[in-house]
């Protein structure tokens, strides 16, 4: 059942909106003067400290003559179809992993995550009517941001793991020093991970991908949603059965954060003479890099891909408009994806004053809620967790929302595993505190498991309606 809302509060204007717009952002073009290394002349937040400049420009220059990972053909495809979204016509499905580790490049692993992703694909579609353009958080995500730079552990102060891009996780000197030579483990990494995920989504049979047991749990069949909802992914074998929607690509994104690599990712495609991220179909700019004035969206501006921006509470309609019209400031379809994430408490209040700012400016976003970073908390035993009704919650009032102001809700962004980790509480599994330790198994933030994963999908789809 959807929540109730004041929608005179969610229509309301809000006084933060710009009245009158600073033309010399909504109609400036990019200048020529733009390099991928322009972002060097700027300041910059979350740059590990490379203890070697030498071996930094050495690994740079040894990724630029690598081949890319995704070819420029693929992203200009790639955002035409996203320009489906911004008119109601498509509906995105993105997630992964927090933060991808060099061990978790396994055929289990990757297969699991492929074949979960492929059913929620189903479980949305058979609601929304919608086709569905899956996306993942694979083949690159492997960097992270850090509030703290250091870390501490008796006594010892070390460098904080940042992603095993840039340094290892093990808590010592060796280990947590940046390594410019790790950018290249990555690149094969994320190669062998996305050439995996091709074979396995052309070649394949759809029934086979469907083979995946569900298990009772005691307590599921007395939740009111279960029955139906195993009704429901039965019928994924339907979809699933039909070629065309298992074999469509799924593409890769990851952040935007470790510049030196993105920009030795950055290549001039012949065709347009335009410059493009070939690291990933669609890259994102997180809370912590996105000031205007710095290095990130420097880099960001000058590149083609699609690109995605993360919104939490502290965002403001003058911020986010200036965002949108320095990074698309040809406003075109299909470029900017507004990744909500202002956890539970907070969305109800912020996200409509965002909308009607957008809505304002006039320029074609996607809309797209990500429940899972404004929700994190701790146990009690110390370890990081989400409560599967807080990401449900915070899902059911985008929609609500956005349904109120009339506009698409665009795709759904989570972190996630097709393993059947403990990360996350609650859900038909009843993961409950004191179960988080049994499989807790990420680099970083908690993951929805399979079956939570296969559960939200569900009940996003029957929200929809």
């Amino acid at each position: 059942m959807l929540l109730s809302y004041d929608y005179d509060v969610i229509t309301g204007r809000n006084d933060n909106i710009p009245k009158k717009l600073d033309k010399s952002f909504t109609n400036n073009t990019q200048p020529s003067s733009w390099e991928p290394s322009s972002w060097t002349e700027f300041p910059i937040e979350q740059d590990p400290l490379y203890p070697d400049k030498c071996a930094l420009d050495y690994f740079q220059t040894r990724l630029r003559n690598h081949p890319p990972l995704v070819l420029a053909s693929e992203i200009r495809s790639f955002k035409k179809t996203l320009a489906a979204v911004t008119e109601g016509k498509a509906f995105i499905l993105q997630g992964g992993d927090c933060a991808e580790s060099f061990d978790s490049c396994k055929s289990t692993i990757i297969r699991d995550l492929i074949y979960t992703f492929n059913q929620m694909s189903g479980l949305i579609n058979q609601s929304t009517k919608l086709p569905i353009i899956k996306v993942g958080r694979i083949a690159g995500q492997y960097a992270k941001p850090r509030s703290n730079s250091f870390e501490i552990k008796d006594g010892i102060e070390l460098p904080s793991y940042r992603g095993e891009i840039i340094n290892g996780l093990d808590f010592s000197e060796k280990s947590r020093t940046p390594d410019p030579q790790r950018m290249l483990n990555a690149y094969h990494y994320s190669s062998a991970t996305l050439n995996l995920i091709r074979a396995i989504n052309t070649s394949e049979s759809p029934e086979h991908q469907y083979k995946l047991n569900i298990k009772v749990y005691p307590g599921s069949t007395e939740q009111p949603h279960y029955i139906s909802f195993l009704e429901a992914l039965y019928k994924t074998v339907n979809y699933l059965s039909n070629k065309e929607n298992v074999t469509k690509p799924i593409y890769i994104s990851h952040e935007a954060l470790l510049l030196p690599y993105e920009e030795a990712m950055t290549r001039k495609d012949s065709s347009d003479n335009k410059w493009y991220n070939c690291s990933a179909h669609m890259v994102w700019v997180g809370e912590r890099t996105r000031d205007i004035n710095q290095a990130h969206i420097e880099y960001l501006r000058g590149i083609e891909n699609p690109i995605g921006i993360k919104c939490g509470p502290k965002m403001t309609g003058d911020t986010l408009i200036k965002l949108i019209s320095k990074l698309n400031p040809s406003q075109e379809a299909g470029k900017i994806i507004l990744i909500v994430r202002m956890g539970v408490d907070a969305i109800k209040e912020k996200l409509p004053l965002l909308l009607e700012a957008v809505k304002y400016h006039g320029s074609p976003v996607i809309w797209m809620v990500d429940p899972m970073h404004g929700n994190t908390k701790s146990a009690e035993n110390g370890y990081k967790t989400r409560y599967f009704s807080d990401i449900y919650n915070e899902v059911t009032q985008f929609l609500t929302i956005l349904k109120a102001s009339h506009i698409h809700p665009g795709g759904l962004h989570l972190e996630m595993t097709g393993q059947d980790v403990t990360e996350c509480t609650g859900g038909l599994q009843e993961i409950q505190g004191n179960d988080i330790s049994y499989k807790y198994q990420t680099l970083c933030d908690p993951r929805l498991n399979r079956m939570q994963s296969l559960e939200l999908a569900y009940l996003f789809g029957k929200n929809w309606q």
